[in-house]
């Protein structure tokens, strides 16, 4: 039987890879690792990556919330 998994109707962040923010993530922490050999630890010069993955995680987040209020446990 050659069935594929259902899908869920949105994609689960339940693992980083699967979030919307991947991108925004991995580029925070090239910055990061970068940033530990180039800067001395200096994180203000990765400050804007952190900043556009923070508003990022906050928006799915947001998203997810929204989805969960037309939810019912009872249905």
């Amino acid at each position: 039987m050659g069935s594929k998994a259902a899908t869920p109707p949105y994609p689960s962040a339940a693992r980083i890879a699967d979030s919307q923010c991947y991108p925004q993530y991995t580029a925070s922490l090239k910055s990061k690792f970068a940033g530990l050999e180039e800067f001395s630890s200096d994180k203000s010069k990765c400050q804007e990556h952190f900043d556009v993955y923070k508003e990022c995680k906050k928006k799915e987040r947001e998203a997810r919330l929204e989805r969960n209020k037309s939810r019912s446990f009872f249905s």
